[in-house]
């Protein structure tokens, strides 16, 4: 069998500051850049991307794979014109080219582009237009996805991630072969699909699979599938949304598939009824700046390893360009540097310009700089001002990291220069690319031991967690201002469907 394989990943922040460009795809930054052919291929066989997980099993099944491209950008506001049309173009070029039986997309499923508000709808209505409604189309999903009706209708099937933070990438993508697998096999019986939408909106903190209610969904969900009869053969997913793209079909869906429409029903509902049974309880607690700060400060007192605090509506990973500072203007403020001997760091702060400036200097170096940037959030306010001080040069580098950790083992990523600086006995670790702090390696590249520091500030919402969790003595979560709304009701929406409420 020769299966035809592309990806294509944004998630859309409609409420951000910054748009995804054709740069954005080409550099990635977080993301492996922008390849097609053998070369994306090569490339993602080993990262821990869903497409490395279904080349693995598809090595398996003895299937030869036909690789178009493979794009990817962080989080931000509309994919451009150009950058979308031209994605979809090459894909589109490769897929006129045919010699395959079936398709494999590594999806996100959250994009919002310029010219259409369902990206990966759009992707797939051309793509169908062209292999026609008959041939096998399989994609996997993000956890975050807005699995809309254009993406139900144009695939033959689609599974979602079950872990956030995302661990299971690989395995998803590996799910996604299997469940290919089980539609190549002759005289497959036809699967049915069904879906519910959860008639609120989900916070992104909220979403956290280590947590509940989250983690019993997904239980629940794997049980059901567990005990599913060889005359149902259930798949289910639990796509929580992504509650920061205001377009109509925005929010969480419950679908799944089997040979028993009853029976795949039944178990969508159930689920379903579950979700909106614990209503009360999708929320998280909140701080502000200084409050966090202060409580980190009294535990990290009576505690040996650190306490993280997380900058979740700064968030790159979410839409936010990493580069605001009220959790910096804090830590200064409650002279945390000092109070914590020094152990104190926070990270990734996207300052290029602070950046070069460091680079220029030379480690050793004091240079009075001006880091992060006040930036307008969606109602229109500004975020705290630019730290100005006098900052020594700790470490240097070109921003070429490797990561191991829980998510991230075996990507590779690119940030150009980057520098740790210390600025009132706070290391302040900053990079020229926007990249979400999940993993220990984003900070031990710059000569930075997270085990070692008593107080970690991430720019990340839950991702960090991961690799954090085992080295955290407590974490908090602070509302410092930001692009990327904690709570999904604060957002100015527009074009929610009806009913649907924007927070639990």
């Amino acid at each position: 069998m020769n299966i035809f394989v592309a990806g294509f990943h944004h998630e859309t922040n409609t409420f951000a500051p910054s748009p995804a460009d054709w740069e954005a795809f080409t550099c990635g930054a977080g993301y492996p850049g922008y390849s097609r052919g053998e070369a994306m291929l090569a490339k993602m066989r080993t990262s821990s991307m869903p497409i490395a997980g279904f080349a693995a099993e598809a090595l398996e099944h003895g299937w030869t794979l036909q690789p178009s491209v493979w794009a990817g950008a962080m989080p931000s506001n509309r994919v451009s014109l150009h950058a979308f049309e031209r994605i979809c173009g090459e894909i589109i070029e490769d897929l006129q080219k045919g010699g395959f039986e079936a398709i494999y997309l590594d999806l996100h499923g959250a994009g919002v582009a310029e010219i259409a508000d369902d990206a990966e709808g759009e992707l797939l209505s051309r793509m169908r237009a062209v292999v026609g409604p008959d041939m096998p189309l399989i994609a996997s999903l993000d956890l975050h996805a807005n699995v809309t009706q254009a993406m139900l209708t144009h695939t033959t099937a689609m599974t979602a991630f079950r872990t956030y933070p995302h661990v299971d990438m690989r395995e998803t993508g590996a799910r996604a072969a299997q469940m290919l697998a089980r539609r190549l096999t002759p005289d497959a019986p036809a699967r049915l699909c069904h879906y519910k939408r959860v008639p609120f909106l989900l916070p992104l903190n909220a979403q956290c699979t280590l947590m509940e209610p989250a983690a019993g969904v997904i239980r629940e969900l794997v049980k059901l599938e567990a005990e599913s009869t060889a005359e149902s053969e259930l798949e289910l997913n639990f796509a929580m949304g992504f509650s920061a793209a205001d377009f109509s079909e925005c929010g969480p869906v419950l679908f799944g598939y089997g040979t028993d429409a009853s029976a795949v029903r039944s178990a969508v509902w159930h689920l379903h009824a579950k979700v909106v049974a614990e209503r009360a309880h999708w929320a998280i607690e909140l701080l502000t700046p200084a409050d966090a700060v202060e409580q980190a400060i009294a535990l990290a007192a009576s505690n040996i390893a650190p306490v993280v605090i997380a900058d979740t509506q700064d968030n790159p990973g979410a839409g936010g360009d990493a580069n605001t500072t009220g959790l910096l203007h804090a830590l200064i403020a409650a002279r945390a540097g000092e109070r914590l001997e020094g152990r104190v760091a926070l990270g990734l702060l996207f300052d290029p310009e602070s950046a070069r400036a460091a680079h220029a200097a030379g480690i050793g170096a004091t240079v009075t700089m001006q880091l992060g940037r006040a930036v307008a959030t969606w109602d229109g306010a500004l975020t705290e001002p630019p730290v100005q001080a006098a900052a020594t040069v700790l470490a240097l580098s070109d921003g070429e990291v490797d990561l191991h950790g829980p998510m991230t083992a075996g990507n590779h990523v690119v940030l150009g220069l980057c520098a740790c600086v210390a600025i009132d006995g706070i290391r302040v670790l900053i990079s020229s690319g926007k990249m979400q702090m999940l993993d220990t390696d984003l900070y031990r590249f710059l000569g930075v031991a997270p085990e070692q520091m008593k107080l970690l500030v991430v720019k990340s919402s839950v991702h960090f967690r991961a690799a954090f969790t085992p080295i955290a003595s407590a974490i908090l979560v602070a509302r410092s201002p930001g692009p990327m709304a904690a709570d999904p009701g604060d957002l100015p929406w527009q074009h929610l469907l009806e009913g649907m409420a924007p927070r639990p």
